[in-house]
């Protein structure tokens, strides 16, 4: 392909291999997470990728960047620090703007597909 040229980037997100799992640093319960940039734009703005989140609670912030997510399996329910609840399922897709802190309790294990768009 000719330089500068964009390609397509293409992943089987419901099976792909994601990275041995580590501990999660807001787990308020032990868990683990995995996760995969799959693409990235030029400027470092826009990234896509896979992440993965054993059962359990954890704390969330969004500093300085927006998230659009779908997840492909597992549940849990979103809760924002006012008391908002969301509850997410297969097929679920969702946007945690910048600015958005919560908790997540992972009922069966995530896996979700993102975009963050960094708002710098």
């Amino acid at each position: 392909m000719a330089p500068g040229v964009p390609t397509i980037h293409e992943a089987d997100a419901a099976s792909l291999t994601l990275p041995v799992a580590s501990p999660k640093p807001t787990s308020l319960t032990g868990q683990t997470e995995s996760s995969l940039t799959v693409w990235e734009s030029p400027d470092g703005r826009v990234q896509l990728g896979v992440w993965e989140c054993s059962p359990g609670t954890f704390t969330a912030t969004r500093d300085g960047y927006d998230e659009v997510a779908q997840i492909l399996f597992g549940a849990a329910t979103i809760t924002t620090d006012e008391g908002q609840t969301c509850e997410l399922g297969p097929g679920s897709v969702f946007v945690t703007p910048a600015g958005w802190s919560g908790t997540w309790t992972i009922h069966e294990t995530v896996r979700k597909t993102y975009v963050i768009r960094t708002n710098f």
